[in-house]
């Protein structure tokens, strides 16, 4: 099986920080895309205000910050439910998400909520609440040893009800260390991260 020439061999759900759609999370997408995956990434704010694409610094990041309170999460779960569904409309049967954030929290709901055959989620501020919810497929995740966002203690549960899961922390690594446009990018753990994601999702989509 080819993951990187000719017809894609799995569908990946890209899901988005708290500012939309933005240039960071289509370079993501396109990365994942040239590694073999039909990659997708759904506009989340568009039950709020259609065209959200936002930076991450002023008032950005308030507008940010607002829109992701607003939003309803398990509104956003039938979002990401509804990509899948426009991926098997491609004839693809194996089927990821990778969150980011905000993303990360949707990544772990998709798990536990929905059928994804592997899912991904990076620095999800809100995972320690549904760490109850139990995921029906292989889960990664990663977390910055910086991220003051994050109590430990709640990422800490996740493994602690799930022991399948794994959860990679990253040393010098804040929240958002992944996003290349941020002022906390860790080039070293991103890389890291990206690997790890790339290689798991190879192995439960081939």
């Amino acid at each position: 099986m080819n993951w990187t020439e000719g017809t894609p061999v799995a569908g990946l759900v890209v899901i988005q920080e708290a500012f939309g759609v933005n240039g960071h999370i289509r370079w993501v997408t396109d990365g994942y895309a040239s590694d073999g995956f039909l990659a997708i990434a759904p506009a989340i704010f568009d039950r709020i205000e259609r065209g959200v694409e936002l930076g991450y610094t002023g008032s950005d990041r308030e507008q940010g910050i607002a829109f992701a309170r607003k939003l309803n999460l398990d509104d956003a779960v039938k979002d990401v439910a509804a990509a899948m569904a426009q991926l098997r409309t491609g004839g693809l049967t194996k089927l990821g998400v990778i969150g980011y954030c905000l993303g990360g929290t949707l990544a772990w709901l998709s798990a536990t909520r929905l059928e994804p055959a592997a899912a991904v989620g990076y620095y999800g501020g809100g995972i320690g609440r549904f760490a109850g919810e139990d995921p029906r497929c292989p889960v990664m995740l990663h977390v910055g040893a910086m991220d003051k966002h994050i109590p430990k203690s709640e990422i800490d549960e996740v493994p602690t009800q799930h022991p399948d899961v794994q959860v990679f922390w990253y040393e010098n690594a804040d929240h958002g260390f992944n996003c290349n446009d941020r002022d906390c990018y860790n080039p070293e753990a991103a890389k890291l991260a990206r690997e790890r994601s790339l290689g798991f999702l190879k192995q439960f989509l081939a």
